[in-house]
């Protein structure tokens, strides 16, 4: 009898003790989670901000002069991964929705992402998720395939872009491409291989992937 109430107290106390151990474990893996998901969003709001600055910085290289907005696209979608780095594209284009004047020429306002070159607007959001989800088809990317994932994002912003001015403008596929299109070739040319450069010396200083 005193046997059957040893093993009986000795299986409860076993229980008790793994009981709180898997509570903490739940509990540590949750608020892993939740100062991840916090860093994650602060990173976002980061880069969201960072394009908006990006509008600012000019620098005139033919054929047209080139901002750095979507070289800090490029690092959100590379660094941060798809699903963050759309989410700081949002930010950015919450600000100038808003009435903060952070879109190209300064302009700023709803209004914009309904005029001609709206479609490039949300092709930063589209951009930016690419270029991540891209990304991380690698364990660890080199330089050579951040470039091809910067090439797919800027083929995605380019397509939308080029669509609405299409539309909006009324113009022919053919002519959107020329104006909207080839003027920017080079300058962008050279901000995916600076970008792409970028990420690779930020990527570990950041702590490796976010979720």
């Amino acid at each position: 009898m005193f046997t059957k109430v040893n093993r009986v107290a000795s299986k409860r106390d076993t229980v008790s003790r793994c009981g709180p151990t898997f509570n903490g474990k739940v509990f540590r893996n949750f608020m892993n989670t939740e100062q991840t998901s916090l860093r994650g969003m602060v990173f976002a709001s980061l880069f969201g901000a960072l394009t908006a600055v990006g509008a600012y910085i000019i620098i005139p290289l033919p054929p047209v002069p080139i901002t750095l907005q979507t070289l800090f696209l490029g690092l959100a979608g590379t660094l941060l991964g798809g699903r963050l780095g759309a989410l700081s594209q949002v930010v950015y284009l919450l600000l100038g929705i808003i009435g903060l004047p952070v879109f190209a020429g300064g302009k700023a306002g709803l209004g914009v992402l309904f005029g001609p070159t709206g479609g490039y607007l949300i092709g930063f959001v589209a951009a930016a998720f690419v270029i991540g989800k891209v990304t991380a088809l690698k364990v660890r990317p080199g330089f050579a395939w951040l470039c091809l994932s910067l090439v797919a994002g800027t083929a995605v912003l380019y397509a939308l872009g080029v669509l609405q001015l299409s539309l909006v403008a009324r113009l022919a596929p053919m002519k959107a491409l020329v104006v909207g299109v080839l003027p920017f070739l080079p300058g962008d040319g050279i901000k995916i291989g600076l970008t792409a450069w970028i990420a690779l010396k930020l990527r570990d200083r950041l702590g490796g992937k976010f979720p």
